[in-house]
């Protein structure tokens, strides 16, 4: 027992020894660092980036903020902007200013020396997510003098992730080396990893130059590079479908929210309501509105403004819409044209109307924080949280109307007097009533559209007038009057259109599928899902 407790007393003497004489090499480092002689600031970096003391980060990272401080005595302080006080390095505690404290300089050459230091104190932290953003740095503008610090970090990572960004900064580096070896092993990684923004460089490896020469001398790396460059071709091909097709899905999702309401009011009663995209409009405002009022009276709780906004778009667009058919479009019944012309002026008072309360200048509705940033789902396609929401949004909305219709007494009405206005009417149905409050709840649904469109874009006076068109082209290929056919042909032209984009450009793209669409009603005039009903076989 004596032995063990000797034993452990000389190990906390080496301890404190140890201890000490890291606290001494930190202080000299940092008289060096202060000394402004640049030459004698660049080694004391250099060893600050080999030290094992907690401080060496800790002012490595002040100075690259430009945060680090000296006194005339060569004592360095971290300026804390936040607090206004100098603090201790070394214990972090803040204390009082000597007189002739200076910023320390940082010129190009202390910089790069800083970028290596830094790089070797967060690569060997114990912390997975300082050294994947380490790395990710590297992998980004690696150094030519960071070669062996990296090697070294390849050796002891166990993170996947971050072995891998290590790897592309090393293979980066290699490629510009004279050892044909080096250069090798690089190409090999560069294609297995599959790092898309190394594409270029091998390229011109294996490009032959006006002289007949190649920018890679050796055959066998050559050689190489090619098999690199058709597994990057590879990939890229497979990462342009994945962007292509979800950006597509959630086009395709906006059109849905859209086209929705235009569907069941179009269907129920054969209005063509040119007015419908100044619905999304109003719901987009709506959503603008809400977020003021939650700058301004809830700023604790402005991450929840927007879904506050979803049922204050639905009752001010339903409303409107019930106005609407109470005073214009009930006396059109019947008359297509004249709908036609009087809702194309209604379109026209809202913008105006909206112009003169918001301004003609478009405004900004902000994502909030839970909807801001992005899913990297693999290199070069990453997916907006906003997008991913609007589209889990729509498939929610899709399924409320879908219930709405298919399973309430409202919804059993509207079926009626969409198979058969006359004989609904004869069993007692008051259609007009019905048809009040489907035009208001085909307004409301494209509402809420808005309100998803608010979270993609700014949103402007004019922001229904470039979805209108497109709606009632889902709806005419859809089926009029049917949801799923709504849900199919919004999907379906969001995608070809996003697919057909890079190839032919967004305006070619549009005449493509018009085309398509015209063809395909000649040869099937109901749409992808036809009415059931007397009235669909008339």
């Amino acid at each position: 027992m004596p032995s063990l407790l000797r034993l452990l007393c000389v190990l906390l003497t080496l301890q404190m020894f140890a201890s000490a004489a890291l606290a001494q090499d930190i202080g000299s480092m940092a008289a060096q660092l202060a000394s402004g002689d640049r030459k004698q600031a660049r080694a004391a970096i250099e060893q600050l980036g080999s030290s094992e003391h907690p401080a060496a980060l800790t002012i490595l990272q002040a100075l690259e903020q430009r945060q680090l401080r000296a006194s005339d005595s060569g004592q360095l302080f971290v300026q804390d902007a936040e607090r206004g006080v100098l603090l201790d390095p070394i214990s972090g505690k803040p204390v009082t200013a000597p007189a002739g404290v200076k910023k320390v300089a940082v010129t190009n050459a202390i910089r790069r020396a800083l970028k290596s230091a830094l790089a070797r104190q967060q690569l060997g932290s114990e912390d997975r997510i300082v050294r994947r953003a380490a790395a990710e740095v590297l992998a980004k503008s690696p150094s030519a003098d960071m070669g062996d610090t990296i090697r070294d970090a390849l050796g002891t990572e166990s993170d996947f992730q971050t072995r891998e960004m290590l790897s592309v900064a090393l293979a980066q580096i290699d490629l510009e080396s004279d050892n044909r070896t080096l250069r090798l092993a690089a190409v090999k990684t560069i294609g297995d990893v599959g790092e898309l923004s190394l594409k270029p460089k091998l390229e011109t490896m294996v490009k032959q130059g006006a002289d007949g020469g190649y920018g890679e001398t050796d055959e066998g790396v050559r050689k190489e590079a090619r098999k690199a460059l058709s597994a990057l071709e590879r990939k890229e091909f497979f990462v342009r479908i994945v962007r292509d097709l979800f950006y597509g899905l959630s086009l395709g999702s906006v059109l849905l929210l859209a086209a929705l309401g235009l569907a069941i009011t179009f269907g129920l009663m054969g209005v063509i309501n040119m007015a419908h995209g100044e619905m999304l409009m109003l719901g987009a405002y709506s959503a603008f509105v809400v977020q003021g009022i939650f700058q301004k009276h809830l700023p604790a709780a402005f991450d929840w403004y927007i879904v506050a906004a979803i049922p204050v778009a639905f009752i001010v667009c339903f409303l409107v819409g019930v106005l609407l058919e109470r005073t214009v479009i009930r006396f059109l019944y019947g008359r297509p044209l004249e709908t036609l012309l009087a809702t194309w002026g209604i379109s026209l008072i809202i913008i105006q109307t909206v112009r003169m309360i918001f301004g003609a200048q478009n405004v900004t509705v902000a994502n909030p924080s839970w909807l801001s940033g992005g899913y990297e789902l693999v290199p070069g396609v990453v997916l907006p949280y906003a997008r991913l929401a609007t589209m889990i949004f729509v498939a929610a909305v899709v399924a409320f109307v879908w219930y709405l219709l298919n399973r309430t007494n409202l919804g059993l009405q509207v079926r009626a007097i969409t198979q058969n206005r006359t004989m609904a009417r004869a069993m007692g149905i008051r259609t007009s009533r019905v048809d009040m409050l489907t035009f208001g709840l085909g307004s409301a649904v494209a509402g809420l559209g808005g309100v998803a469109l608010s979270q993609l874009g700014n949103v402007g006076p004019e922001l229904g007038q470039g979805y209108i068109v497109d709606s009632f082209m889902v709806v005419v290929v859809g089926g009029v009057g049917e949801i799923a056919g709504t849900v199919v042909a919004a999907l379906g032209l969001g995608t070809v259109n996003k697919i057909l984009e890079p190839v032919s450009g967004a305006v070619l793209g549009k005449i493509f599928v018009l085309g398509f669409i015209i063809l395909f009603i000649q040869r099937r005039p109901q749409g992808l899902f036809a009415l059931k009903g007397r009235a669909a076989e008339s």
